[in-house]
């Protein structure tokens, strides 16, 4: 598969099917820098001609950006879109909506922690018994 800046939807569908069965699912958008993208929903892509306002920023920016749209389908809900480089130029820009707003990325931090929760100096089973 070669991907670059002027791939269709058509052309980037497979990888952004991939990502988003990686992500269990979660609702994905993609697009290239100079063609209009996809996205993909419960394991269907449900627009070939998508693009929305935080991709359109990081194909700008070349930045990864974790937003909230005020606009779009997607309104409201918490975003991650990062850049897709190929030698240091944007070509893409690859989203995941966090329709959990916020839980999932909340459980991560909360798993990393470094320490077992304590009662009276002794180590319990964890914040999840």
């Amino acid at each position: 598969m070669k991907i670059n800046s002027s791939s269709t939807g058509k052309e980037i569908e497979n990888l952004a099917l991939s990502i988003h069965e990686l992500v269990s699912q979660l609702p994905l958008t993609m697009r290239t820098k100079e063609s209009l993208g996809i996205r993909v929903e419960e394991g269907k892509i449900v627009d070939y001609a998508y693009t929305g306002p935080i991709l359109e920023e990081v194909l700008k920016t070349g930045n990864t950006s974790r937003e909230v749209p005020d606009g779009g389908p997607y309104s409201g809900i918490p975003v991650v879109v990062v850049p897709l480089k190929e030698n240091n130029e944007v070509i893409a820009a690859i989203g995941i909506v966090d329709i959990t707003k916020g839980l999932f990325s909340d459980m991560v931090e909360i798993s990393r922690r470094p320490e077992g929760i304590t009662e009276k100096n002794q180590i319990t089973k964890g914040e999840f018994y």
